[in-house]
Parts: C-alpha cells; sequence; structure tokens
C-alpha cells in the first residue's frame, strides 16, 4: 500500500513543482506533507527520495527538502535527452500505433489550436498532453519513464519563461504538432522521427533564446 501511495504522492507533487505551485526555494516539510494527505510518513517519505534523486528536491538535513531553482544547464541537459529518446518514441508509435492513439492524439492538438488565443496556459498544458499521450504510446516503458521526468522539467521552464507561453500558441508550433500527427497516422516512421526531431530543435531554440539570467530562471 505505501509503494502505490508513495506514487500517487510523487505524480501530485511532481506537477505541483512543474507548474509553480510548489515553487523553487520552497521548503517541503514531510510532516506538514503526511498531515495533508492524511498518510503516514513512510510514503511521504519514499516520495521525497524519489524527487530528489530526480533533481526536483533538494535535501537541507534536519530542515526538510527544498524545492530547486532550475537553470538554463537544466533547461539544456533535459531538452538533449528529450531529443535523443522522443524521436524514436514516435517512431515507435507510427509503426505501432491503434486507432484509439491517433483519437487520443488528435483529441490533444484539437484542444491546444482551440484555446490558442482564448487560453494560452491550457494550450500549454494539452501541448504536454499531447507528448505524455505519445510517449504512453510507444511500447518501451522505460523510454516512457524517463520522458515523463523531461516533461515535468521542460513543463518548469514553460512557466518560468515568459515567452513561452505565447510561444506554444504559435502557428509555427502547431504546424510541428500537425506533422507529427500526419506521420504517424501515415504510419511513416521515418517521418514521425524526422518531425518530432525537428519540433523538439525548435523548442530548444526557442528556450535558449528566452533567458536572461544564466545561473538561474526560477526562484
Amino acid at each position: 500500500m505505501a509503494s502505490s501511495l508513495s506514487e500517487r504522492l510523487t505524480l501530485e507533487l511532481r506537477e505541483r513543482i512543474a507548474t509553480g505551485l510548489l515553487a523553487p526555494g520552497t521548503m517541503v516539510i514531510e510532516p506538514a506533507l503526511a498531515e495533508e494527505f492524511q498518510v503516514s510518513k513512510t510514503p511521504v517519505r519514499e516520495s521525497l527520495r524519489q524527487l530528489t534523486s530526480e533533481g526536483l528536491l533538494q535535501l537541507l538535513p534536519k530542515k526538510g527538502y527544498l524545492v530547486r531553482a532550475i537553470s538554463m544547464e537544466d533547461i539544456h541537459e533535459v531538452l538533449e535527452l528529450r531529443i535523443l529518446l522522443e524521436p524514436r518514441a514516435a517512431r515507435n508509435v507510427a509503426r505501432f500505433h491503434s486507432a484509439q492513439t491517433l483519437a487520443v492524439l488528435r483529441g490533444h492538438l484539437a484542444e491546444q489550436e482551440h484555446l490558442a488565443e482564448a487560453d494560452p496556459i491550457a494550450s500549454m498544458l494539452a501541448a504536454r498532453r499531447f507528448h505524455e499521450g505519445l510517449s504512453a504510446a510507444n511500447r518501451n516503458s522505460r523510454i516512457t519513464a524517463t520522458l515523463t521526468k523531461c516533461f515535468a522539467e521542460t513543463a518548469r521552464a514553460h512557466y518560468v519563461l515568459p515567452g513561452m507561453q505565447p510561444y506554444m500558441s504559435q502557428s509555427a508550433e502547431l504546424a510541428e504538432h500537425r506533422a507529427i500527427l500526419a506521420a504517424i497516422g501515415a504510419a511513416d516512421a521515418q517521418a514521425a522521427e524526422n518531425a518530432m526531431r525537428t519540433h523538439l530543435q525548435s523548442i530548444h531554440r526557442a528556450m535558449l533564446g528566452q533567458h536572461q539570467d544564466p545561473d538561474s530562471l526560477w526562484g
């Protein structure tokens, strides 16, 4: 039971960090979390250790855990890893996708397009779900697990870099998602891989072009 509780806590806390509800510099206290979630300290401790191993938290002995700031080096490393893995995931999905997978991805893209001008934050979340849905369908659980952590860190950057929210609603961003989806729908594995790589390289350039403080983007 503790393990499943720990996993649920990890997902919740990772999302809070990704969206800024737990901002860099925030202290995370084990007893307070146990009280908030009405659980024992054991699953909380397991969750905090996991998030520390992912680089999202820093243990401060006798004090608690500190939400780490995100640096340009963090962003560069995460996007470099995504560029290595996510094109392969897209290739796999193009080869093995189901009608249900296509429907899910089309739904996320349609939501991103619909909300692009009216609600950039919601559009950005839909874009993230597009990537998460593709990753989940790639039939390689290790790629999926690694990318899940990468998406959380990329999401943090989307929230702290002021130009990224409107960027996620731009026509070029949407066109790149359409190209990925079209290649998957056509079962063209090479085109899907290439389209995803092109898309991630665009995101990389946009993020690196946004930063002003080379040491810390948040906090």
